[in-house]
């Protein structure tokens, strides 16, 4: 006899398949990240992140002529619009740095010539406008909030150089600018998360990019996602020194919380971009004068995985966030633009990854995104509600 078969709920969509992609590939139970076949961590100290991006966006490394036009094509068009930098005048200062973030990305739509152009060419054209443009968008508001100038790009400084002089204002320390040109790389793909779900989703409607990056950015925004650093580093500010890690875990332990940075979605191992960025939040402690947020770091890493293990009685392991919050905290860089800081590496994986939705694979593309859902309202039994009038009810 066959028995009756039900729909399962799938949750979040954890292990439901829903596209295929040449972009990247998590091999969670190995500890793998691959961008277009090559492992993350051959490329990070390897390459830029202007070689990542066209990584990404062209499917091949570029040669030493094409990182060049890539870098051309880049510095040409990270000014944003003076009707930008305005309207970027008239926020409340309190309000938050990712929507902020997301609310220039649709203004930036409004000044795009190629918006109302569905071709693979112009498409391409916005997706460098995109990765160009929201550095100087993050450090503008960054200023701006602060009563300080916007610093307007400088076309001799590469990617993550530029980034950081627009932020500060004066010419970054070279190590420095090494350290965040890594994060940007490690930060720049990671398949299917939350945000790049979203920008696919949205693409799959025959949306412009803009709209696609603007709904990644929402989706980043959550603290499950792009904010994850941030409780990280509002987790270490809160323990303040190396003597108190004991005392902080068993209280959080014995409350059944989360120890913010350990654990992840997808790897059942450490993540291994949180080991290349470990020995830079070291380095870069060592440089402002400062290793408590990384030692703090190193001893709860160390100290959480056993706790875990003794009372769960299963293992734990780091993530990105975990020694990237450090990291961004030691270079001085805000707490609260911690998830700008993903978004802006982030933006080059999602713009490949609408280009793919658009125009990779056989017409017609996109397939829209449309999953079904199990309605389990039984309001009026097993019966539909009858309607009553409202001077009836």
């Amino acid at each position: 006899m066959v028995e009756d078969c039900k729909p399962v709920l799938n949750t979040g969509l954890r292990g439901v398949t829903v596209a295929s992609t040449k972009i990247s590939d998590v091999v969670g139970d190995l500890g793998k990240l691959i961008y277009r076949g090559f492992l993350v961590s051959d490329l990070s100290g390897k390459t830029s992140f202007e070689e990542i991006v066209h990584l990404l966006l062209f499917e091949k490394l570029p040669t030493k002529d094409e990182l060049a036009a890539m870098k051309q094509r880049l510095v040409a068009e990270r000014s944003i619009p003076p009707a930008i930098i305005e309207a970027l005048r008239t926020r409340p200062v309190q309000s938050l740095p990712m929507d902020i973030l997301q609310a220039a990305v649709a203004m930036l739509a409004n000044h795009d010539s190629d918006v109302n152009d569905t071709s693979q060419e112009a498409t391409m054209r916005m997706a460098i406008r995109l990765i160009a443009k929201l550095p100087t968008v993050v450090a503008a508001w960054e200023r701006i909030r602060n009563g300080a100038a916007p610093v307007a790009p400088d076309p001799t400084l590469d990617h993550a150089a530029n980034f950081l002089y627009m932020l500060f204002g004066e010419k970054p320390q070279a190590e420095l600018v090494h350290f965040f040109d890594v994060a940007l790389v490690l930060h720049a793909e990671h398949s299917f998360n939350a945000s790049t779900f979203a920008a696919r989703e949205v693409a799959s409607t025959r949306a412009h990019i803009y709209a696609a990056v603007s709904a990644a950015i929402g989706s980043l925004s959550g603290e499950l996602h792009g904010g994850a650093n941030v409780k990280v580093m509002r987790m270490l500010l809160d323990i303040g020194s190396p003597d108190r890690v004991d005392d902080y875990l068993n209280r959080i332990l014995d409350e059944g919380k989360k120890i913010m940075g350990l654990g992840h979605a997808v790897y059942t191992t450490d993540d291994p971009r949180a080991h290349i960025l470990a020995p830079m939040s070291k380095r870069a402690g060592e440089l402002a004068g400062d290793t408590r947020w990384y030692e703090i770091s190193t001893i709860l890493e160390d100290k959480g995985k056993r706790a875990f293990k003794e009372r769960k009685g299963t293992d734990i392991y780091v993530n990105v966030d975990f020694y990237s919050a450090s990291l961004y905290y030691s270079m001085g860089i805000p707490v609260d633009l911690f998830s700008p800081l993903f978004a802006i590496a982030r933006v080059a994986g999602w713009t490949a990854h609408v280009l793919e939705e658009h125009f990779a694979g056989a017409a017609p593309k996109p397939m829209l995104y449309r999953p079904e859902s199990k309605y389990i309202g039984e309001y009026c039994g097993p019966a539909e509600c009858s309607f009553v009038p409202i001077d009836q009810r």
